[in-house]
């Protein structure tokens, strides 16, 4: 088995996902304990969700507009206490320079702790947008610790002391979330536009597939369901 020492519960998270529903699907049931125990959760989703679906006659406007809904009702769940919505174009969200200053600028806000996002040096991750909002995570969160990054923001640095990328190439480090896997599958299911395209019909297979992913990530540090992360000290 492989060995395992828990984070302490940290004050403050700050986790980045690229459209609504990546966090839950990454880190739900982590950040779900942490709010119960008391941490101030924050989510940031860097797109508009605009391109969430497989009709080809939905209307990108009001799909926008049903997804943010979605992530504010899926938010409940967690117990996060704020959604930040940065409403770029969903599938054509490119990391640039500006992008790293909008997250290092929300670091040095909102100072959390620990921070959450896609691991931008995962295998053929085949989404542009995942691969791209993880890369302004981690280079967002080393700009916000340096004070001669981004100075016209006029805020005070502030350094996390860790950053958990979910479906990492390599994890080394895992959350226990058999108290919290009922609330991170309400939270997905809270997504509805998205029960026909990410979730492949969600019903009773797919919080069966959850729920075994769980326990598969869960087996490496046994643990009956956990999610798995790569750690990286800033």
């Amino acid at each position: 088995m492989t060995e395992n020492t828990p984070l302490p519960i940290p004050e403050r998270a700050l986790a980045v996902g690229a459209h609504p529903d990546d966090i839950e699907f990454g880190a739900g049931g982590t950040l779900a304990a942490w709010a119960q125990a008391g941490c101030e959760v924050t989510m940031v989703v860097m797109t508009d969700g605009s391109k969430g679906s497989w009709d080809p006659k939905t209307d990108p406007v009001e799909l926008a507009e049903l997804r943010a809904r979605e992530q504010k009702a899926a938010a409940k769940h967690l117990g996060a206490s704020e959604v930040v919505f940065l409403g770029h174009p969903d599938g054509v969200f490119e990391y640039t320079l500006e992008v790293r200053a909008e997250v290092a600028r929300l670091v040095r806000i909102h100072r959390p702790d620990v921070m959450f996002s896609h691991d931008p040096w995962a295998l053929y991750e085949i989404h542009p947008d995942h691969r791209a909002t993880g890369w302004a995570a981690v280079d967002g969160a080393l700009a916000a610790r340096d004070p001669l990054f981004f100075p016209e923001q006029k805020l005070e640095p502030h350094r996390p002391d860790s950053l958990l990328l979910w479906r990492p190439a390599q994890a080394d480090y895992w959350e226990d979330v058999g108290g919290t896997l009922d609330q991170k599958i309400a939270a997905l299911l809270a997504h509805q536009s998205q029960h026909h395209t990410s979730m492949r019909d969600a019903g009773a297979a797919f919080e069966e597939r959850v729920r075994d992913w769980a326990a598969e990530q869960g087996q490496t540090v046994d643990l009956a369901a956990a999610e798995a992360f790569k750690r990286l000290e800033l």
